[in-house]
């Protein structure tokens, strides 16, 4: 049966659009609906490779793997990553187009509202509903024209809309009342509700706040939603900083060395979700003698990265270090001799950076990105995982390993059956338990 599509917008940014996007999809699919994620436009430097082999923003991807649906660019046809200075590197439809600057992307917006329309279209043709994730604030005044995840979709596609408030940034009641009072009047008269995220302590103090969005705001409250620590679809670096850990059984210390581009953070997912191990993101020069592995991640600007190496002195503690390195995709580039970018496709002019010299060989840059998606049999074992990078090697193309040094550009190195396991029981748990405190029948009434 065909639904009408959803837009979830938040009233700030960071209210948990992504979050309750996979929720309210994963529950509607549950009660026999065919569900597919979306979102036209992301901005992030972590990505995935899908089914089809392009790429697309980590959110989306994750957001389908707890839907159990195909992966392909459709569900995020525009990707942004941010580059040096004020470059962006713009990926349209799963592939690099090019890279410019943010004014220039703005300027050419409409040639890329095609790309949204036509992924849009594809998925539901094929689908009962969409879910469709905005971005930020969908009334920025002076970007409205500009909103495509938001403003562009609600109003081409005519979406049925949930509002998301972060009751702990403060000021719910003002952000709800704003945004739903700055929404053109077509869409205005589409928001089927208001969902409070992110409630701390005891609920029934906010029966009254229900009453007054409800009595005199005129918005339906679709659920008071708790805070619920969620160690799973890590988007930034916004989420490494909410993860909770029980480090009182670690058996291995971890440390991952975060530098300024730190990108695919959902590496470490398998090993902060396991309770022998305890890790930790570390940023400054603190002494690395006392950890069982030191892992450099990937990076969305390698030679940046590897310079704040430098400049922290991390590079000279490493080098010395008799502890096992791992480093993963950027992370691996940074092991050989030397980094090699004379098509400045990181960089501003042709560059050629020293590198940490664990791997006798250096690392050329491409222009052509490799994107690939398969299992792969590396450190002796089957891995289903992907690459995503510009830096090649001609003696060492996939991994290394020697000593107390193993490196790869493969991602999803941690992930194994046990973890996949957890992943599916903790999202069914999670889900659940949201899923009690969701107003689901009035949504489905907005939307049949």
């Amino acid at each position: 049966m065909k639904l009408k599509n959803i837009s979830i917008f938040g009233t700030s940014s960071d209210a948990g659009k992504s979050t309750i996007t996979f929720t309210i999809a994963k529950i509607l699919q549950n009660l026999g609906y065919s569900i597919a994620p979306f979102k036209a436009q992301n901005v992030s430097n972590n990505s995935n490779i899908c089914d089809d082999k392009s790429e697309i923003a980590i959110a989306q991807h994750f957001q389908a793997s707890v839907l159990n649906c195909p992966t392909s660019y459709h569900l995020n046809p525009i990707l942004l990553k941010s580059g040096s200075k004020n470059n962006s590197t713009l990926i349209v439809e799963g592939k690099v187009v090019h890279t410019s600057d943010v004014r220039s992307y703005y300027r050419d917006l409409d040639t890329l509202k095609p790309a949204v329309k036509r992924s849009f279209e594809y998925l539901d043709d094929r689908y009962d509903c969409i879910v469709c994730e905005g971005a930020g604030s969908p009334v920025e005044l002076n970007l409205m024209d500009k909103d495509l995840s938001n403003i562009y979709i609600a109003n081409e596609f005519d979406t049925k809309i949930i509002l998301v408030a972060d009751i702990q940034k403060g000021g719910v009641f003002a952000s709800i009342w704003g945004v739903y009072n700055l929404l053109p009047k077509k869409l205005k008269h589409n928001v089927m509700g208001v969902i409070i995220n992110k409630f701390q302590g005891d609920m029934t103090l906010f029966d009254e706040g229900i009453k007054i969005i409800e009595n005199e705001f005129k918005i339906p409250v679709l659920g008071v939603l708790p805070y619920t620590p969620f160690n799973l679809g890590f988007e930034d670096s916004l989420s490494i900083k909410n993860i909770t850990q029980d480090c009182s059984k670690a058996k291995q210390k971890v440390a991952v060395i975060s530098y300024p581009t730190m990108s695919n953070y959902n590496d470490f997912e398998p090993l902060i979700n396991d309770k022998d191990i305890c890790l930790e993101f570390i940023n400054s020069n603190i002494s690395l003698g006392n950890y069982d592995l030191i892992i450099l991640p990937g990076s969305k600007l390698v030679i940046k990265d590897l310079k704040w190496l430098k400049d922290t002195g991390l590079f000279k503690q490493i080098k010395t270090l008799k502890n096992n390195i791992l480093g993963i995709c950027g992370g691996y580039e940074m092991m050989f001799e030397n980094i090699i970018d004379n098509n400045a496709i990181e960089t501003d002019s042709p560059t050629i950076e020293e590198a940490l010299g664990f791997i006798p060989d250096d690392i050329i840059f491409v222009k052509d990105k490799i994107l690939d998606k398969k299992v792969y049999n590396i450190f002796g074992k089957d891995i289903k995982g992907f690459e995503i990078h510009h830096g090649i090697s001609k003696k060492y193309p996939l991994y290394y390993e020697k000593d107390n040094i193993k490196g790869t550009f493969v991602h999803g190195l941690f992930e194994d059956e046990k973890f996949e396991k957890y992943k599916k029981e903790t999202i069914d748990e999670f889900v659940s338990s949201m899923e009690k405190r969701l107003d689901i029948t009035r949504i489905l009434k907005a939307i049949s």
